[in-house]
């Protein structure tokens, strides 16, 4: 009797090996957008934009079509792509050095616009790929190599909580901030990201999924324990939930 495969790659990643740092929680996010690619049988439809930071690397791992934006302009090249090809499912993958920092108009905009884009964001608190320098959502007292005492208020201002600040936005359709610390949280994470493309094939309007995660290289812990401290400190200063749903239950 022939083996049943019961777990294998999905169509929408390509054939090469990850090459994020151990623990990162990259590649888990990755294969859930790719999963929902493969179940909404999207894949020969979908852009992917990925712009500057450890995201820009998500190009060589899915296999869609796609291209690289300047840091932060990612939703301003995904609005372009959406608004001259309509009938493509278009998404940006953004870290929050990228988002949050110089590309906190485009994102603002594009959200208040309405877009009809999907917007995977990636929260772990620190500029990854440029040498773990202190970022938007950086904590209060967090170490980065750029706050080497821990960031101030008086001194660097507050973190800056992406969600709670989109979700005034009339053109936001679903919002939602999850983890994938768990595997409870990996299921949750992944029918949050289904969610968010059906708010775009539905034409209804801008979507985006946050995911808390860790950064264990620029942290400066090992993995099991940026696991520990992403529960212990990030989901308190950034709680987990959905912030707009119109895009109801899915059947």
């Amino acid at each position: 009797m022939a083996a049943k495969a019961i777990f294998e790659r999905p169509k929408s990643l390509s054939d090469k090996e990850f090459t994020y740092c151990p623990g990162c929680h990259h590649g888990i996010v990755h294969r859930l957008i790719a999963e929902v690619i493969d179940e909404l049988g999207i894949q020969g439809k979908t852009l992917m934009v990925a712009p500057v930071g450890c995201s820009v690397f998500a190009y060589t791992f899915f296999d869609v079509d796609g291209t690289v934006a300047a840091h932060g302009r990612a939703p301003a090249v995904a609005t372009g792509m959406k608004r001259a090809m309509p009938d493509r499912v278009v998404f940006t993958y953004q870290g929050d050095g990228d988002l949050a920092a110089i590309g906190t108009a485009e994102i603002i905009h594009a959200a208040n616009r309405g877009e009809r884009i999907t917007t995977i964001f990636i929260n772990n608190a620190i500029y990854g790929m440029t040498g773990g320098q202190m970022a938007p959502t950086t904590l209060l007292g967090m170490k980065t190599t750029t706050s080497p005492y821990g960031r101030e208020a008086d001194r660097e201002g507050y973190p800056i909580h992406v969600s709670e600040v989109l979700k005034e936005l009339s053109g936001v359709v679903y919002l939602e901030r999850v983890a994938v610390s768990s595997p409870a949280e990996v299921r949750k994470a992944k029918q949050a990201i289904k969610k968010a493309f059906i708010a775009q094939i539905k034409g209804l309007g801008f979507s985006l999924v946050e995911v808390l995660s860790t950064c264990p290289t620029n942290w400066g812990l090992d993995p099991i324990e940026a696991m520990k401290w992403l529960n212990e400190n990030l989901k308190k200063e950034y709680p987990l939930g959905v912030f707009v749903d119109k895009v109801g239950e899915l059947k």
